[in-house]
């Protein structure tokens, strides 16, 4: 392979990523409305994306559960856990009544992206913006590390069959990574070793969460979720590792109150 040709996507998805840096700088640096406001259009696009694959050529309903997906996250984002949950499962209850056969692919995918949704605006508003930067760093270094490990170094294929692009070196990249970020973060958030253990599991969460739809694309027959951010695809491609990593937090906040 000519290496013009293995950074060919470098260009457009600097620049796509210096923009969406200063966005989600924005919406992080204001938090309250405006950042769940900006999780929820996040969350409404994902799962457009989503209906968009598994019902092709069926548009008014994929932005139907764009819309219902949106305004249920920035509902719930207000209410008591309680309450919010059974909000949260919306969109996967009615694509489950509408059509069962698509339906029961679509509904832990939505489950997935409106709880991770939820997580993120709670993670902001409650727990503040050191814990939201150490989660949002921990992903964006172990993405960009695998990227330019995997790249470089090349090698063996951690899954071919599902991700056929990602490598042991740039997985293993991402893990050391994390652990750098959890390292930098012990004096803001107090870290000990397990601190930067767990750092560790949410990239490995974040991974996770890039294969699961990476297996939902081959599934559909995709290359990218939409074609939303040049050099990145769509929302569901860029922010899947973010997903995972935040559902991940979530269920340890589960069983930290447990």
């Amino acid at each position: 392979m000519k290496t013009s040709s293995r950074w060919a996507d470098l260009r457009p998805r600097v620049i796509s990523a210096v923009v969406m840096v200063a966005l989600a700088a924005l919406a992080i640096g204001s938090g309250g409305l405006v950042f769940t406001l900006s999780i929820a259009l996040i969350c409404a696009g994902i799962l457009w994306e989503l209906a968009a694959m598994l019902w092709p050529g069926q548009g008014m309903r994929a932005l139907r559960f764009a819309v219902v997906g949106g305004s249920a996250v920035f509902a719930a984002s207000f209410l008591p856990l309680l309450l919010a949950l059974p909000i949260l499962l919306l969109p996967a209850v009615l694509a489950y009544l509408e059509d069962k056969k698509v339906g029961i692919r679509f509904a832990p995918f939505a489950i997935w992206v409106m709880v991770a949704g939820f997580g993120f605006i709670g993670l902001r508003n409650n727990l503040g913006l050191d814990w939201l930067l150490w989660l949002v760093s921990v992903v964006v270094a172990c993405d960009v590390a695998g990227y330019f490990a995997g790249k470089t170094i090349g090698g063996r294929k951690f899954w071919p069959r599902i991700s056929p692009k990602k490598t042991w070196s740039g997985t293993s990249a991402g893990w050391v990574a994390a652990a750098c970020v959890g390292i930098a973060f012990t004096g803001t958030l107090g870290f000990g070793f397990g601190g930067v253990v767990f750092s560790v599991l949410v990239a490995m969460a974040s991974q996770a969460g890039d294969i699961a739809e990476s297996a939902m694309k081959r599934r559909c027959q995709v290359k990218d979720s939409s074609a939303m951010i040049p050099g990145h695809g769509g929302l569901f491609d860029r922010f899947d590792g973010m997903l995972g990593a935040s559902a991940l937090f979530m269920v340890f906040l589960a069983l930290h109150s447990l």
